[in-house]
This record gives structure tokens, C-alpha cells and sequence, in this order.
């Protein structure tokens, strides 16, 4: 177990009839292990596509979730019970049922959250397609949940009331304690590069941007754009992730911005993992029938 190579995985994957889906924050080995890598949403829409019957997802834990709520009928597994998403956690049904009845208005959910929150939501979005789910949503306050940043920023391009839930402790803590300071010192560094950022920043980053926009979002930004460097303001997986696509262009990170939660995915537990058909997810139909019902009524809301 000591000398696990890419090589090595591949072909066991292979062996035992996996297809192995990876998100863009997984570290560099893993991205190159996957047959697909993309952000969560691609991903879950991309397992509906394949005809294998097994799935290995390197991610977070709502997002194995949400592969196999899209793909019920498939076998998914994750290297690692424990690699979860903090800023899904925070956000419980409980505080969902309680702001819509204080305010009376329809609840976003943002698809980082788990699926047992997502139960409770009237409409589901991605940090790409929020601005468009919430222009078309016929009220003029929102309820927003989890990330109170995305919310800000959904705010700020509708010029809706959006109230944020559960408020200041729903956020990602890998975008929101980067700072303005760190961004300028790169940019000092690196003045010929266009600042890319993710939405989930916080405000005073997003306004020194020259793009902000998700995951998927960035990645067709930067191949269509005619400079050829560019500062990344998002988990530092990205970076990794753009270099293999664009090698003839230059990508700078921020150092500190590296998700602990998903880098617990590695080479030897994914190994394992294959091995052993470990560890499998299971999602309730109930559960998985409202997910799609969201899912679908999204896509239509965003053509």
C-alpha cells in the first residue's frame, strides 16, 4: 500500500467496472485518476450518462450524495465516510421551516447543503445559475441558504431582498476568510493577470474582480479570454485543474485557500476503496424523488 500509483488505480477501477468522477477540488493525482472531473452538479448529470453501473465519486459527502440521489439505480462509493462539507452542515431543516414561516417566502437552496435540507426547499441552484433561478422566482424576498456571500451576491446582480440562512455562520471557510490584502499582493506580483473569483467571496474581493463566476464558469472564462494569466480565487484544486487544461496559460492561487475535507481523498484510501467496495452511499427514494423534482425544475429555470 505504500506505492500506489495512477497507473495502479486506473486499472483496478477498470477491473472491477468502476467509472471514477472527480470534483475540481481534489488534489492533482486524484483529477488524473478520473474520467470525469467537473463541479457537482456536472458531475451528478454526467453519472446519469454512463452506462457503467458503478460509481467512484472523490468529493464531499452531499455531493457522493447527490450522484447517487440523481442515479438511484447505481452502486456509488467514497474512499472516506468523514470528508464532508461544513458549510452544508450548517445549514439544518429546522431553520429552513423556520424562516419560511417568518417571512413567508420561498426558500433557495444553494446545492452545497445536504439532501436531507434540501427536502425542505422550494427551489435548488448552483453558484452558477443562482442569479437566473432567483430573477425568475416571481417574489421579491428570497430566503437563501447555506453561503451568505452567494447570497450577497445574488442581492447585489437582482436587486432582490435576499435574507441569507442561517445568517453569519453560513459560509464556506475556504473562500470566506480570504482577503482583500492577499488578492492585491498577488495582483502587485502578477499585474498583467486578470483577478478570477468565485462567488462565495466576500464582497470586497468580489469587487476588485475581473470575473466572478463558478467553478464551470471560470474554466470557459479563462479558455475564451486573451490573457494569458490569470490569479484564482477559489479552492486551490482549480489551479491544478487549469494548468492541465490550458498549459500554455499561467495560474496563480492563493495559498491558503485549501479545503481539508476534500483533500482526505488519496491515492492509498482510493485504492482501498476499490478493493474493498467501500464505502457505499444510500439515499432514501423519498429523498432522492424531491432531489430530482429540484434538479429538473432548475434546468428548466436556467434555459
Amino acid at each position: 500500500m505504500i506505492n500506489i500509483s495512477i497507473e495502479d488505480i486506473k486499472k483496478l477501477a477498470k477491473e472491477k467496472g468502476y467509472v471514477v468522477l472527480a470534483h475540481n477540488y481534489q488534489l492533482y493525482d486524484l483529477q488524473q485518476i478520473a474520467d470525469f472531473v467537473g463541479d457537482s452538479l456536472q458531475l451528478a448529470q454526467m453519472a446519469r450518462k454512463i452506462e457503467m453501473d458503478k460509481i467512484l465519486f472523490l468529493g464531499v459527502d452531499f455531493m457522493a450524495e447527490m450522484v447517487k440521489a440523481l442515479n438511484i439505480d447505481k452502486k456509488v462509493i467514497v474512499p472516506v465516510r468523514t470528508a464532508t462539507c461544513p458549510m452544508a452542515n450548517s445549514l439544518e431543516p429546522e431553520m429552513i421551516l423556520e424562516a419560511k414561516k417568518k417571512y413567508g417566502a420561498p426558500f433557495v437552496i444553494y446545492v452545497n447543503s445536504t439532501l436531507e435540507a434540501k427536502q425542505y426547499a422550494d427551489y435548488l441552484c448552483t453558484s452558477a445559475n443562482a442569479v437566473e433561478v432567483v430573477s425568475k422566482i416571481d417574489s421579491d424576498v428570497i430566503l437563501f441558504g447555506p453561503d451568505k456571500n452567494l447570497a450577497n451576491y445574488v442581492a447585489e446582480k437582482t436587486g432582490k431582498k435576499v435574507i441569507p440562512v442561517p445568517g453569519e455562520t453560513g459560509y464556506c471557510y475556504v473562500h470566506n476568510y480570504v482577503t482583500l490584502q492577499q488578492v492585491l499582493r498577488l495582483k502587485n506580483l502578477y499585474p498583467k493577470a486578470k483577478v478570477v473569483v468565485h462567488p462565495e467571496v466576500p464582497k470586497d474581493v468580489r469587487t476588485i474582480a475581473d470575473y466572478v463566476g463558478s467553478t464551470s464558469q471560470m474554466e470557459k472564462f479563462v479558455a475564451l479570454d486573451e490573457s494569458k494569466e490569470f490569479i484564482i480565487v477559489t479552492e486551490k484544486g482549480m489551479v491544478d485543474r487549469l494548468k492541465a487544461l490550458y498549459p500554455n496559460k499561467k495560474f496563480y492561487g492563493v495559498n491558503s485557500m485549501l479545503c481539508y475535507n476534500m483533500k482526505k481523498n488519496n491515492l492509498k484510501n482510493v485504492y482501498k476503496a476499490l478493493q474493498n467496495d467501500q464505502f457505499e452511499i444510500n439515499v432514501e427514494k423519498t429523498q432522492a424523488e424531491k432531489l430530482s423534482y429540484l434538479v429538473q425544475k432548475m434546468l428548466e429555470m436556467s434555459r
